[in-house]
């Protein structure tokens, strides 16, 4: 599975507004998620109440990198570490990327053409891929 050059292009390129309204759409993405889907409240029981400032970074830091992911690879695999202690599941992460994707859209409102938006749908999802066969891996040896 690989990034079209195209969604490299458009999220590279849409990186520095999303870097700076990434607070904003990731603390929208947390209000949307637990409003759509309550369940998921559970995964986050222990998080510190800047878990939306982590995201953000993380969500800056891969539309910068997005075209050379091996930089992010230390924080890949903190992330993984993360979610295997908190039982994240592949089927979580379409909710998580259908509520970011909403907050992107509410956020940056006409900013946000569907060209885009669909870019980041398609980074979204390669990433969560990525970290989904990761974390495979990682639940086998536990």
């Amino acid at each position: 599975m690989e990034l079209s050059a195209k969604t490299i292009e458009i999220v590279k390129a849409t990186a520095p507004i999303v870097a700076a309204n990434a607070e904003a759409i990731t603390s929208t993405m947390y209000k949307i998620m637990f409003t759509n889907h309550p369940e998921i409240k559970e995964l986050f029981k222990d998080a510190k109440p800047d878990q939306h400032k982590k995201l953000a970074a993380a969500v800056g830091a891969y539309a910068a990198n997005i075209d050379n992911l091996i930089v992010l690879e230390k924080a890949i695999e903190k992330m993984v570490s993360t979610h295997i202690l908190k039982n994240v599941q592949p089927e979580h992460y379409p909710i998580v990327g259908i509520s970011i994707l909403e907050a992107i859209k509410k956020v940056l409102g006409d900013a946000v053409t569907l060209e885009v938006l669909d870019a980041w749908k398609e980074a979204y999802f390669f990433l969560a891929h990525v970290l989904i066969e990761q974390e495979k891996l990682a639940y086998a040896d536990v």
